[in-house]
């Protein structure tokens, strides 16, 4: 192993951040809205930042608000909805939309058109069960000022005015349902994470180093935290010193997370997804869909698997994609490697990981299904949303890598979690972001939490609170039980991000 060199002349680092996405880049950007004099380096394995989990091409690119993700509204028992998750995930994502339009205003974001997009958002279902289970949701969501204006139609005639690639060829004696939401969003995470790094790289006292892999780390006993930083280019590793260290690698972040050190570490394990699209080669097809189009998912398979018919808008063009097929692969990251998996694996995460594969064996017969799928089985998927799809019209794309949390539970011995996971030391001097889905369209909300638990005599201060409301006029208020609140900020944000009516 090449051995450190250490700068001791060089100052203490206030922040580190590792890993180049859009938490990272969301966290950097949050602190030194706060704080303009902390000192931050970022450091990123890759020679581009965003190129993993963030990039378009490997996300879903919706901004989550649980408009037509079926899986946030679970029927209870007793056949009534839970709308309870549908309410949170919507919140978090106007959190999103405020932040970004404080950005813009004040000039740290461009053009928000090159990261942000009206689409509208829908749930298609079909059989008799399915129907009766989107008229509940409907009408268990109206209850919310979050999703007030969405339409509902069992009449084919309408949803084929609103996609007429789902219902065109379909069976007319098949009962059908969707719901719209007019005011979705698509997002580019890759685009947006780019612009948030390239405002970040200008202020004074930041640091970025591409091509930097963390190899080890240990907090001493003054608290600071040492880096063992290998350069790639050169081979060469030397040791960096921060305060305050976010681990923000995506599925890169379980591996960092243990070899940090912290009791906090101790139990959580990782279980990795892979995906793949069905891109559209035909511009005459692309052209006929305006909507992103989810269903309900297969028993069994992972939140990131549930089928979507999505129209996108990827570096200026209008893109079509379906998907995406979930499979398995024992990488951690798109680009990392077939080891990821087993190294991974510890004396304290073994219970865990073999508690939550025992009580998922479903999961695990559903990817492997997934995985040896043939192309006329991938095509008879894409036909339950779009009847008259020709195999021609349609090309396979690698999706990204998601790293679904196993944890320590007490009652279970280890459960498999398809959210994400906020992982601080009890000093609040480092923190981990783990897990997939929502993810992205959840980072302001999630960043926000990690500042209060991470900074909290700071962020008590009648100081931070106050940029707290400037950066995000909602703050510290449930916009759920406040219905001109969730209004006037929805249609602040929707104004300064040019997004459609």
């Amino acid at each position: 192993m090449t051995p450190a060199i250490s700068n001791p002349a060089k100052p203490v680092s206030d922040v580190i951040l590792i890993g180049a996405g859009i938490m990272s880049a969301t966290l950097g950007v949050l602190l030194k809205a706060l704080d303009p004099s902390l000192t931050i380096s970022v450091f990123e394995r890759l020679d581009a930042v965003g190129a993993e989990s963030s990039d378009a091409w490997n996300n879903a690119g919706t901004g989550h608000s649980a408009f037509c993700e079926l899986n946030y509204t679970p029927e209870r028992p007793d056949g009534s909805i839970d709308i309870s998750k549908a309410d949170k995930i919507a919140e978090q994502f106007e959190l999103s939309k405020q932040f970004w339009s404080t950005l813009v205003l004040e000039g740290q974001l461009p053009d928000p058109t090159a990261f942000v997009h009206t689409i509208p958002h829908m749930s298609f279902v079909w059989g008799a069960g399915n129907v009766e289970y989107l008229r509940k949701r409907h009408a268990a969501l109206l209850y919310s000022p979050l999703f007030q204006g969405m339409e509902f139609s069992t009449d084919p005639a309408q949803i084929a005015q609103w996609i007429p690639l789902v219902m065109d060829g379909r069976d007319p004696a098949t009962p059908v349902a969707a719901t719209r939401m007019a005011i979705g969003t698509d997002v580019n995470f890759g685009a947006l994470t780019r612009a948030l790094f390239d405002y970040l790289k200008g202020q004074p006292g930041v640091e970025f180093h591409l091509g930097h892999e963390i190899e080890d780390f240990r907090q001493k006993d003054d608290g600071i935290w040492r880096l063992k930083v290998n350069y790639l280019g050169l081979d060469v590793s030397r040791i960096e010193r921060a305060r305050f260290v976010f681990i923000g690698a995506g599925g890169g972040s379980l591996p960092l997370l243990e070899k940090s050190g912290i009791p906090e570490a101790n139990g959580f394990g990782g279980f990795p997804v892979s995906g793949q699209w069905l891109k559209c080669q035909n511009p005459d097809i692309i052209a006929r869909h305006e909507a992103k189009v989810y269903g309900k998912p297969a028993v069994g398979s992972p939140p990131m698997s549930m089928p979507h018919l999505d129209t996108r808008q990827i570096n200026g063009r209008k893109e079509l994609l379906f998907g995406p097929y979930a499979g398995f692969s024992t990488k951690f990251l798109k680009q990392g490697s077939y080891t990821d998996l087993f190294k991974s694996i510890e004396l304290g995460n073994i219970r865990p990981l073999l508690y939550a594969g025992a009580r998922n064996l479903g999961l695990t017969k559903y990817l492997i299904g997934q995985v040896l799928q043939t192309p006329r089985e991938r095509t008879a998927a894409l036909r339950e949303y779009y009847p008259k799809a020709n195999p021609a019209d349609w090309q396979l794309e690698v999706a990204g890598q998601r790293v679904q949390v196993i944890k320590k539970d007490k009652k279970e011995g280890g459960v498999l979690e398809f959210g994400t996971e906020m992982v601080t030391a009890a000093d609040g001097s480092i923190a981990a972001l783990l897990g997939a889905s929502p993810g992205a369209s959840t980072a302001v909300a999630i960043m926000l939490e990690l500042v209060q638990k991470c900074f909290p005599a700071r962020a008590a201060s009648p100081e931070w609170q106050a940029r707290f409301r400037q950066l995000v006029p909602s703050f510290g208020q449930k916009l759920a039980d406040n219905p001109a609140l969730a209004a006037a900020v929805r249609k602040h944000s929707r104004a300064v991000l040019r997004l459609e009516a």
